[in-house]
């Protein structure tokens, strides 16, 4: 039995956060996560985009996060060194009759506590952003809005959370929890037990809280699919451009990436499979469709890249939900939800985080950590360094001289780094969402055979251990030679045998 003060279920953005700002206290803490590595669910397949704030019912607690998340995410980015940028997003009305919507949405940013909102004319929407469509009337503008790389937030949490003493279990899927004395908690055949169980589980949130409660949630899957576009076309637009939200989202959006790329998506289709990723001919015709709308010249023949991701919709009591569900359970003392974070989940995060210790630290109260590491430093980034930071760096360690990944130009020594972090990387996409190794043009097409050697060398493993993904997902299943001499010997095998049933039926021994 490993014994902790708190354990958090699930790695992704929200549980990371937690996991950082409980760590600001005394206190032991593991993370379990079920996937091989962080970010794995509806952390990694998003949109990347920091919400202004004006979507959210007010009043609600999804309002409130939003809203501080966002105030949170200059300070947090430079603290962790993480990529973010507020680019301004536009909110675009295609009809006339739909213009007091586009003043409700205002005012209702307005109650939240969104500042700056301000409703533009096609005009001065396009000198903003030439690019957009001609066919709109008007447009909200939020200068408030932001784009980040979901990745390298998620992974500078968990990273941060990881040097000021949480212990992450990776390959730990929870299969019980159980109450007595707190809870005891089996994962992956261990068991764990603590006092406070935190469930951040995404799509599966709902699983771990009916394993406790008798109020039972329900989390459907709505997969949004999305294309990646090439850098050729990054700077289409400079805002994150969305159309007037429907019942189903916020539509399908238009966004810079903060690596130069540009986002198309996601559409919104409730399903019930909570691993179903794969993407459809269909989805990623509309995305393109609809995109097309909101901008003008875009070209679905640069999509480098497609992808699919799962937002955790959720239902209580028979009921779609429109906000969070985050708190103690009422018939599970010491039992904290973090459900139902579907958008604007990502911009949340932090102050989801915040908000979650607050609680913790009022009912179970513990001594300031005097030597909590607020500043993490991330992986030097070649691509973006100065030749001065260049010369340095290779100075020091002549591998950052070796290119491994020609499209993003990511070197050896920048992979090396990443697999020997805190919570390292393990995998290729471990790889490729710390250093962005694969994420080119290519698409990892020349890459990926480098750096599964690294990778092995560096975890001291042979190649066909190294997965894609983690579980069923090797990218080798062994040595060409081994199974030329298998080969070899069966046939000699096979010939032998021949042979003696010849010798037996000319009355020969055999």
């Amino acid at each position: 039995m490993k014994k902790y003060d708190v354990i958090i279920i699930g790695a992704g953005v929200s549980g990371c956060a937690i996991a950082r700002w409980l760590a600001k206290k005394e206190r032991t803490i593991a993370v379990l996560e079920k996937a091989s590595d962080v970010c794995e669910g509806s952390s990694k397949a998003n949109s990347g985009i920091v919400h202004a704030g004006h979507d959210a019912r007010t009043g609600t607690l999804k309002a409130r996060l939003n809203v501080r998340g966002n105030e949170m995410m200059d300070a947090l980015s430079k603290e962790l060194d993480f990529p973010f940028r507020r680019n301004g997003s536009l909110v675009l009305c295609f009809e006339e009759i739909s213009r007091p919507k586009l003043e409700e949405l205002k005012e209702r940013g307005e109650k939240n506590g969104v500042k700056g909102l301000e409703i533009l004319s096609p005009e001065q929407v396009r000198e903003l952003d030439p690019a957009i469509s001609d066919d709109i009337v008007a447009a909200l503008y939020a200068p408030s809005g932001g784009i980040v790389c979901p990745f390298g937030m998620n992974i500078a949490l968990a990273e941060n959370a990881a040097v000021n003493g949480v212990e992450f279990y990776l390959n730990h899927m929870v299969t019980e929890v159980k109450k007595c004395d707190g809870y005891i908690i089996t994962a992956a055949g261990e068991k764990f037990s603590a006092p406070v169980v935190i469930n951040a589980a995404g799509v599966y949130a709902d699983a771990i809280h009916n394993m406790v409660s008798g109020q039972k949630i329900k989390i459907t899957p709505r997969r949004g699919e999305y294309c990646l576009m090439d850098k050729n076309c990054g700077n289409l637009v400079h805002s994150t451009v969305f159309q007037l939200p429907s019942e189903l989202g916020k539509g399908i959006l238009v966004t810079p990436t903060v690596h130069g790329n540009l986002l198309v998506g996601p559409t919104a289709e409730d399903i019930l499979d909570k691993e179903g990723v794969d993407t459809t001919a269909e989805g990623l015709s509309k995305v393109i469709e609809l995109g097309g709308r909101s901008v003008n010249g875009l070209d679905g023949r640069l999509t480098i890249t497609s992808f699919a991701g799962l937002r955790a919709h959720l239902e209580l009591h028979g009921e779609e939900k429109q906000d969070f569900i985050i708190g103690e359970a009422e018939d599970a003392e010491g039992f904290f939800d973090v459900a139902g974070i579907e958008s604007p989940g990502l911009t949340c995060a932090p102050a989801i985080g915040e908000y979650v210790a607050a609680m913790v630290n009022e009912k179970y109260p513990a001594p300031d950590k005097k030597d909590f590491i607020a500043v993490r430093k991330g992986i030097p980034n070649m691509a973006e360094a100065t030749d001065e930071e260049r010369h340095r760096l290779i100075a020091a360690n002549p591998a950052y001289a070796n290119v491994i990944c020609r499209c993003e130009m990511v070197t050896e020594g920048e992979i090396v780094e990443a697999i020997h972090r805190p919570v390292g990387a393990t995998t290729l996409d471990g790889v490729k969402r710390r250093t962005r190794a694969g994420m080119g043009r290519c698409q990892s097409g020349f890459c990926s055979p480098k750096t599964l050697e690294i990778l092995a060398r560096e975890l001291g493993v042979d190649q066909s251990k190294i997965t894609k993904a983690g579980g069923n997902s090797a990218i080798l299943t062994g040595y060409t030679k081994d199974v030329v001499e298998s080969a070899a010997q069966d046939n000699a095998s096979m010939a032998g045998n021949a042979g003696k049933q010849a010798d037996v039926g000319k009355g020969g021994r055999a």
